[in-house]
């Protein structure tokens, strides 16, 4: 059965805290306090305190080792565990109902909806098991009916809440690793992309490619027509990035000025095919007063130019430099690095500088 768990962190603990606390009740209620004890019940209960005990240390401190199911079972548990305990201690008190609240709360917090309904309709019928029998039916169905909607009112608030916060704690992730201004990846979140996707590319041998342009004389655009214009320009350029770097692992990145980058998963004529067609898409622009802009591109690969992240960044800066000390509005491609010599290979006199 396939499931979503949401924080695997917050779901061990929880859980640790739930079996934690379980122990020394288990251990009271049917050691302590009962007034007939039998050698059997007590050797049953103190097993049960020090399994129940065991197990939240474990998932307190060794969450990995507990099987992944086991966060899904968890409320099923919880369940049975408080239904029996009521049930052999014939309790029907109200604050002994108020148990369910916990795999409640955990099925609103860590699971999805369809454990959530699967959620209530077990405690629903575990309250019914304890009261109907203990208190009568005639009593008993008024604590059940306001147990069970007290329920799923909690169900209810609390995965509204939850979504909230993972609405917001995405729209804070878009805002820490997205430019304001353009919405394509900022520094930060584009050197994390060009890392990963650097080590992948190591490990199954497929080229990617780094491409590096800014907008030629950009700061005769803001200084004529203004930092709007400015502004709409890059805008532009970052919309047609995104159109042409356009595959599933393509990823376009601001980072600084009028400094963009694409990464793309392809090799050299098709990360030249993209330069064309980027030129061809920023030449369409016909909403800038002065114009489209003009572009500088460098593109390097890996593994033909560099072999880690760093070395290919720099030799796609390279490239552009390359393509603005020959005019500007030129694509250059990036040189090979120089071969490297064992040492063992270099004549003696080269290496003792003699």
């Amino acid at each position: 059965m396939r499931y979503q768990l949401r924080d695997e962190t917050g779901a061990s603990r929880s859980l640790a805290y739930l079996l934690l606390a379980a122990g020394p009740f288990v251990l009271v209620t049917g050691v302590i306090l009962p007034d007939r004890r039998t050698p059997g019940s007590v050797a049953t209960f103190l097993l049960l305190t020090l399994l129940l005990c065991g197990a939240g240390l474990l998932c307190r401190r060794r969450p990995e080792r507990v099987p992944h199911l086991a966060w899904l079972i968890a409320p099923f548990f919880g369940i049975a565990m408080i239904t029996g305990l009521n049930v052999a201690t014939r309790d029907a008190s109200t604050g002994a109902q108020l148990f369910y609240l916990w795999p409640v709360l955990y099925a609103a917090n860590f699971l999805g909806r369809t454990v959530n309904y699967l959620t209530i309709a077990m405690v629903s019928a575990g309250n019914a098991a304890v009261v109907f029998p203990i208190l009568g039916v005639n009593v008993g169905v008024s604590d059940w009916a306001s147990l069970t909607v007290a329920m799923m009112l909690t169900t209810v608030v609390v995965s509204a809440l939850r979504r909230r916060n993972e609405r917001l704690r995405e729209v804070l992730e878009t805002q820490a690793y997205a430019d304001p201004l353009t919405g394509v990846a900022n520094r930060r979140s584009f050197d994390g992309e060009l890392a990963r996707a650097v080590e992948s590319a190591r490990r199954t041998g497929e080229p990617i490619a780094l491409m590096t342009l800014d907008i030629d004389h950009f700061k005769k655009i803001n200084d004529t027509w203004g930092h709007g214009v400015g502004d709409q320009a890059l805008q532009l350029v970052a919309d047609a990035l995104r159109r042409v770097a356009d595959g599933r692992d393509d990823v376009v990145g601001r980072l600084g000025g009028d400094e963009f980058v694409v990464l793309m998963r392809t090799d050299r004529w098709g990360a030249r095919r993209a330069a064309d067609e980027v030129r061809a898409a920023v030449a369409a622009i016909g909403t800038l007063p002065g114009g489209p802009p003009g572009l500088s591109i460098g593109i390097a690969l890996l593994p033909d130019h560099a072999g880690t992240a760093v070395e290919l960044g720099a030799a796609s800066d390279a490239a552009l430099y390359e393509a603005k000390e020959g005019g500007r509005g030129r694509t250059a491609i990036a040189h090979p690095p120089p071969p490297r010599h064992n040492v063992d290979q270099v004549p003696a006199a080269t290496v003792t500088g003699v």
